[in-house]
Order: C-alpha cells, then structure tokens, then sequence
C-alpha cells in the first residue's frame, strides 16, 4: 500500500471516485515526475546536449505537469471535478508528447529516455482512466 492510497482512505471525508485509480494516479503521476526530472538531468549530462533540448524542456514540463496534477486529486475534500479533469487532460497531453519524443532519443539507445517513456505512458494511462471517472 502506498501513502496515496493510505491517505485516501485515511482521509474522514467521503469521495465517489474509485480509490484504486485515484491512488494509482497519484502515485504514477509522481513517479512520471521523478523520471522526467532525472531524464532531463541524463540529457543534460550527454555529449549530444545540444540535439536534446527539445526532449530536456519536455521533460521539465512534463514533471512540473505530473506534480501539479498529484497534488490537485490529491485534495479531496473539495473536490472540483472540473479542475481535476482540466488538469489530468494536461497532465496525459504532456505525458503524451515527452513519452513521443523520449521514445524517439530511446531508439537511439539512450536508456534514460526508455525509462522515461515507460513512465510517460503509464503516467497517460493512468490520468485517462481517471478522466473516465471524474
């Protein structure tokens, strides 16, 4: 059990979203976060920095994104429905485009953007289901 999912249920409040995939969401949010964060600082450490820019700044907005969005569902006792799902649609978008453009420099044997796209694409997975649900 994670501390998303303790607090969550933790929490004296009543919420009517699935438990399983709001914590899942958290929790994948906030790893995408990490993964871009290290992703970016991996690019930066490369010889090629230069052709990696684009895929530096979609990193760092990407985990920016990812965070923001962990930290919005993760208030529940005012739960504004509208602002969660404006958010984890952002959240999938840029997940989306940094999993794209890591997937691109992965190909190209980097292992850190590899890592970072897995953890884009289960990071979009998870906000769309929670779309579905809010």
């Amino acid at each position: 059990m994670t501390y998303s999912r303790q607090m969550i249920l933790a929490h004296p409040g009543s919420l009517d979203i699935d438990t399983d995939a709001l914590s899942r969401c958290i929790d994948d949010c906030l790893r995408c976060a990490q993964a871009c964060t290290a992703c970016a600082d991996a690019c930066v450490a490369e010889v090629t920095v230069a052709d990696l820019r684009r895929c530096i700044y979609l990193c760092l907005n990407c985990a920016d994104i990812c965070d923001v969005t962990a930290r919005i569902v993760s208030r529940t006792a005012e739960f504004d429905r509208v602002l969660a799902r404006a958010t984890l649609e952002a959240c999938a978008t840029s997940c989306n485009v940094c999993g794209a453009e890591c997937e691109h420099h992965a190909k190209m044997g980097m292992v850190h953007c590899e890592v970072c796209e897995e953890a884009c694409r289960t990071c979009e997975e998870s906000c769309r289901a929670l779309i579905a649900l809010v």
